[in-house]
């Protein structure tokens, strides 16, 4: 449930606010909508049909090695691609790949499991620049061609049917490094050959390949580094034989075919992870030393500039003391540089940067409560807090398109380059640090939210901007926010065709105090003198934040239920993402308690309004929200006429380790928390319409969750309204002809029962 992979419904408005249990004034921006009864009804089938309501933003963005232009893939009427550079100073486009040159370098791509939602999710780019910035690599699903930008001219460097993946040029170029058959490969750009760095790689033993649970929890991307001298790969090894071989078969198979992913549930056996050096031109690998505690995550690898050192962070088991380990490349030998504690759990981040004068590293920290830059020196003394207040960075990118995964340090002038909340916890901002003064200047200005890919000499980036109204646009900024040209202004002329819903942002308040932003969606032809159903939608879970101002397509299917007479109404609770660690904190070792309550406030905010029917309030969500509406459905019995759970997670027992007990726990150590905490438990104080939806290939959330609430209700002699399965999809039931049927029933099962 990492956040890469939830559905995120957002919206953004402002009207007048209701004064009622600490409802407050919110931002004052408003909507254009068409007018009330005017324009087309939108449908489930248009929201799935081409061209897309979301238009297209530019895809492939790459930026060459000196900075001074980037590449994008342009498509054609026909399908065709062709590749494209932007000079980063005028704006200038110009072709650097024909159409016909790019047909001839690329493999069709074979068949994948696109339901997957761990590890294949996380997909290379289909090509890169090569250090020189003279040649592109070009990346099929087995093979690798190397494109001379100066002749035109192709060299193959990697054939044959084995699958390639996470291939990555050596910094110095002369390399290009791969992952085949569960192990590390090079090949010489020069020589053409090739050669295997590690032996024994296999589907129980990984070498430089992630296994399930790290990409899906920690955000892992790589399991294997250059160090910056181009001489030696740090790897890791993700022993998966302790690992639970987790069976998923296949229901539409005649035979009953099985597939197995290595899936440890809370408080099993974990992968034993250790992090070994292996020389480019071959011989032994030297294991790190990380300590004897085997039971420990190592979530992040870094080199530090002098490639003879490691930086390896390790996080416990409970996920409450992270070190920073320098480890000897040469004889292994470690030392603990820092060590953060935290009294429930650490959130990782991948903030860690290395100076170049081999001096100082950036480290970044929750420990007052909101992340921020501190400075230290390699020793591990602590010379500098560089930001500080009631708000935290989030990395460069944040988590959106063109997200780096470290921070963007101009070293030369002094500046830090990140992305954060600050200035309006429901946006995304670029900001720039000076490091003499501490001075932070804005250099996004439109409110809204904005991912960045920076430059690699930080002279310039290019800005993905959306809001709940507007669909993202790509822009090319200089460094100190001043646009250059706009990439891809993707305006969708077609929205305005229907009677999209106004939006308003508000300001509830919980239990505790805490300030709680929600959104409400009213129908377009709103009367304030009739009473309306209400439908709550609900994430709810941790390192998710669904109120913001951004754009996700998802959304549209809001004004679908608007369009038919439906109040749409969302909040985020306490335990959600982008408020600061407090915030996050008070569902320690208990999930959904203090989510529930808080959903129930904005039950009460929403029965307080005169045009609101508060005997038709219905909940519905996916994945922590489908576990939310179970929650709400037989904890709160009553006071929801309907809800709708897909892909519900229901016994705790069932979800992965370094998620679940990140915030539970193991279950032999909390049982108490673990039996409340389930919904399963309670499925017999079911009272109100339930529709539970779940696919049979999940392999995030697994259908044993709804198998087991089916068998309690089925005893109960509560079975539920309505019941979609779907044969062999995945978490996301992502093919169009699953979500048009999905969202088509879901619409159709409010209507009739709210």
């Amino acid at each position: 449930m990492n956040r890469s992979s939830r559905s995120v419904i957002l919206r953004f408005c402002a009207v007048a606010l209701f004064a009622a249990i600490g409802v407050v004034p919110a931002l004052a921006q408003t909507q254009s909508s068409t007018a009330a009864g005017a324009g087309k009804a939108l449908t489930i089938k248009r929201l799935y049909s081409a061209p897309s309501l979301g238009g297209h933003v530019t895809q492939g963005i790459e930026w060459a090695p000196d900075g001074k232009r980037f590449s994008y893939l342009a498509r054609g009427d026909n399908g065709s691609a062709e590749l494209w550079t932007m000079d980063a100073a005028t704006g200038e486009r110009k072709v650097l790949v024909s159409a016909d040159k790019m047909k001839e370098m690329t493999q069709p791509e074979k068949a994948k499991n696109t339901q997957a939602t761990g590890l294949g999710r996380v997909q290379a780019e289909n090509y890169m620049w090569a250090p020189d910035g003279n040649h592109l690599l070009f990346i099929g699903s087995s093979t690798l061609l190397l494109l001379d930008l100066n002749t035109m001219s192709p060299t193959s460097l990697v054939g044959g049917e084995a699958d390639v993946e996470d291939p990555k040029f050596s910094p110095d170029g002369q390399w290009v490094s791969f992952v085949r058959d569960s192990n590390v490969w090079v090949v010489n750009v020069a020589s053409g050959a090739m050669k295997a760095l590690t032996t024994g790689g296999s589907e129980e033993v990984l070498k430089g390949k992630l296994d399930w649970v790290y990409p899906e929890e920690l955000d892992a991307r790589t399991a294997y580094w250059w160090s910056p001298d181009s001489s030696k790969i740090a790897y890791y090894e993700m022993d998966e034989r302790p690992v639970t071989r987790y069976p998923i078969m296949d229901m539409s198979s005649p035979i009953g075919a099985m597939e197995y992913t290595r899936y440890p549930q809370a408080g099993e056996a974990n992968p034993i992870v250790r992090v070994g050096v292996v020389a480019v031109t071959g011989g032994e690998t030297k294991w790190m030393d990380t300590g004897a505690d085997t039971d420990a995550y190592l979530p992040r690898v870094d080199w530090l500039v002098d490639s003879q050192r490691v930086a390896i962070q390790r996080l416990n088991r409970a996920q409450n003391r992270l070190d920073l380990l320098f480890c000897d490349a040469t004889s292994g030998d470690s030392k603990t540089i820092l060590t953060e504690t935290d009294k429930y759990w650490i959130n990782i981040s991948d903030d860690l940067y290395f100076f170049s004068d081999n001096k100082r590293f950036l480290w970044s920290s929750e420990r007052t409560g909101f992340r921020h830059y501190y400075l230290y020196d390699l020793s591990g003394k602590q010379l500098d807090q560089l930001t500080s207040g009631d708000w935290g960075i989030s990395g460069t990118g944040g988590f959106g398109p063109g997200a780096a995964s470290h921070p963007d340090v101009d070293e030369a002038h002094g500046y830090i380059y990140f992305v954060s909340n600050k200035d309006d916890v429901r946006e995304s901002q670029f900001y720039r640090l000076s490091m003499r003064d501490k001075s932070i200047a804005r250099l996004t200005k439109e409110a809204g939210t904005h991912y960045v890919a920076m430059s690699p000499d930080e002279s310039a980036f290019v800005d993905t901007y959306s809001n709940t109204a507007t669909p993202p646009r790509q822009d090319l900024y200089r460094a100190d926010g001043t646009r250059i040209a706009v990439i891809n202004e993707n305006k969708v002329p077609e929205l305005a065709e229907y009677r999209l819903a106004p939006v308003q942002f508000l300001n509830l308040a919980a239990s505790d105090g805490s300030k709680l932003y929600a959104y409400i969606i009213k129908p377009p032809d709103f009367d304030a003198s009739k009473k309306y159903p209400v439908l709550v939608s609900v994430y709810g879970g941790p390192q998710a934040q669904e109120v913001r101002n951004d754009w996700n397509p998802q959304f549209l299917w809001d004004d679908v239920l608007a369009q038919k007479g439906y109040i749409i109404f969302q909040v985020d609770n306490r335990g959600s993402y982008n408020r600061g660690h407090a915030f996050e904190t008070p569902i320690y070792h208990h999930f959904g308690k203090v989510e529930l309550e808080d959903q129930l406030r904005g039950v009460k905010y929403l029965k307080s309004l005169p045009y609101v029917d508060g005997s038709r309030i219905g909940i519905w969500g996916w994945s922590y929200g489908g576990f939310m509406t179970l929650n709400a459905m037989f904890n709160a019995p009553g006071v929801f006429k309907v809800g709708v759970s897909v892909a519900p997670v229901s016994d705790w027992h069932l979800y992965d380790t370094i998620y679940t007990e990140r915030y539970m726990g193991r279950p032999q150590d909390n049982p108490e928390g673990y039996e409340s905490s389930s919904p399963v438990n309670q499925a017999t104080n079911l009272k109100g319409t339930l529709m539970l939806v779940h696919a049979t290939g999940d392999d995030n959330v697994h259908f044993a969750n709804t198998a087991e609430v089916l068998n309690k209700l089925i005893d109960a002699n509560k079975y539920p309204a309505k019941l979609m399965i779907f044969p062999g999809r995945g978490h996301g039931i992502s093919d169009r002809p699953a979500r048009v049927d999905l969202f088509e029933q879901i619409t159709d099962f409010i209507v009739k029962n709210l």
